[in-house]
């Protein structure tokens, strides 16, 4: 799937250089909230949390950005997998407390863009791709957890994504946005 001087690629459908996996990290690290880590090992184990274990047991399920110029402008991890099924989700809490309204949306997917890259369609097409082969997989809810006060809460809803569930009051509440898969709209082709 291509535009916008950009293509979505499947993750396993490539091989990847060092550098381009490297340009994942930096996304990774760059987009979250958590900037400061007291060791490497703790460092280590939030991206093994947050995008580690997705890109090693469900890499068949990871799409990612790529530029003009091959390089990685944004990645979209997840799994199809209702993790609140799945022991190797244990260690998130919001995955047991929304474990009645993930039946219901079981895909869960975490994205992120290069911050220059950001309005030009990009994490959009990731999410349509991702959602195109949920449906493959004849699974018909994705999901996402965020805070309700977040910026990203505006990009979901414009992606189909409504507040399904909630833990907490105001702007710091964990909201559980989901969205219904019986059809994907715009193309559906991803690059190999």
């Amino acid at each position: 799937m291509s535009g916008s001087g950009s293509t979505i690629c499947r993750y396993l459908d490539r091989s990847w250089s060092p550098e381009q996996l490297a340009a994942i990290d930096h996304i990774f690290f760059s987009s979250s909230a958590t900037k400061i880590f007291a060791s490497p090992a703790e460092r280590a184990a939030f991206r093994e949390r947050w995008l580690g274990r997705y890109l090693r047991v469900d890499a068949a399920h990871a799409f990612i950005a790529i530029d003009g110029c091959d390089r990685v402008v944004g990645y979209l991890a997840g799994t199809l997998q209702d993790a609140a099924k799945q022991a190797r989700f244990a260690d998130l809490s919001s995955v047991r407390a929304f474990a009645e309204s993930s039946r219901h949306f079981p895909a869960h997917l975490h994205i992120n863009v290069v911050e220059t890259m950001r309005g030009q369609a990009i994490g959009t097409r990731l999410i349509e791709a991702f959602g195109a082969h949920a449906i493959e997989h004849n699974v018909h809810g994705m999901h996402l957890v965020t805070s309700a006060g977040a910026r990203n809460v505006r990009f979901y809803q414009r992606c189909g994504f409504t507040e399904v569930d909630r833990i907490g009051a105001g702007d710091s509440a964990v909201v559980f946005l989901g969205r219904s898969l019986t059809s994907v709209p715009g193309p559906s082709s991803v690059s190999g």
